[in-house]
């Protein structure tokens, strides 16, 4: 069996071309007592036909779980992924969902309710791939949003076409490309959002403890703050209620004019590191939570 992507692929998204279409259709005509159990056989379909997935989940629930995860534990981390998935098509359908800030997010409320911009890092936790829609469509602040251009990606096409001009993307599929393409997005005043725990495309990575052991992020995003002097927000929402979200967002990391560069970039690894003990204390707590499934 194939441990590992081709590497001549073009990126894309797991499952069939018709697949977001055919979940929209499902999710219109079905209710969900009948629906549900059909994403669940799709669900196992699913971890029995992707040996590359099912492999790296069996090696993050090894570690987070403390044991040899179950095949049910394997499904539940898959089915997390469909009903991600599934949320995040039923708002670019029209679903209200909203995202409620957790007490702590001081710095995120205050920039909220500023005109500042500011880079806000994110990670594939729970419901974090909406909080940059909801800032959009529930703030009404502008974002620019990095990511990798993949095939198959309906649920963002959507998305993006539920909240009109206020979200733009910024694609970026070549590693050399990236602070590029960022000094448009950085210079327009507006928030840029990029994702922190995905070193691939990523010009700067550096490693930071994380479940347990030494382990490689993106780091671009202090960068980035140092060149532009702006602010650093780092969050990820997770589901908590009904049509609800929960954003727990990081304390600002802000540059300091006139910081020698190294004194900057070793506040700004304190910053990230305190960042991923909370994400761990999280996925500890709620193991199935984690979308990645990629290698730790």
């Amino acid at each position: 069996m194939e441990l590992t992507p081709p590497a001549s692929e073009a990126p894309r998204n797991p499952g069939p071309s018709w697949g977001y279409g055919f979940l929209r259709l499902a999710d219109r005509v079905l209710p969900e007592a009948l629906f549900r159990p059909l994403r669940a056989a799709g669900t196992w379909f699913a971890v029995l036909a992707m040996p590359w997935q099912r492999r790296h989940s069996r090696e993050y629930l090894r570690v987070v779980l403390s044991r040899e995860p179950r095949p049910a534990d394997v499904f539940r981390h898959f089915f997390a992924v469909c009903e991600s998935l599934m949320l995040r098509l039923r708002v670019a359908n029209g679903l209200a969902h909203r995202c409620i800030l957790e007490a702590g997010a001081i710095d995120f409320a205050g920039w909220l309710a500023s005109e500042q911009p500011v880079l806000i890092g994110t990670f594939h936790i729970g419901n974090s791939d909406l909080t940059g829609f909801m800032l959009a469509g529930q703030e009404g602040r502008r974002v620019h949003i990095v990511r990798l251009r993949v095939g198959n990606s309906h649920d963002t096409d959507a998305l993006a076409a539920r909240f009109g001009g206020l979200v733009n993307f910024v694609w970026v599929n070549e590693p050399g490309e990236l602070l590029f393409a960022l000094k448009e997005a950085g210079a327009s005043g507006t928030a840029v959002a990029l994702q922190c725990d995905r070193p691939d495309h990523s010009a700067r990575s550096e490693t930071f403890d994380f479940l347990g052991a030494p382990r490689v992020f993106p780091f671009t995003i202090y960068h980035l703050a140092l060149i532009f002097e702006r602010p650093v927000l780092l969050s990820f929402g997770v589901p908590s209620g009904p049509a609800e979200s929960t954003v727990h967002a990081s304390p600002a990391f802000t540059p300091v004019k006139g910081e020698p560069r190294e004194a900057a970039l070793e506040r700004a690894r304190t910053h990230f590191q305190a960042f991923l003990r909370r994400a761990e204390a999280h996925l500890r707590a709620n193991p199935y939570q984690w979308l990645n499934f990629l290698p730790l």
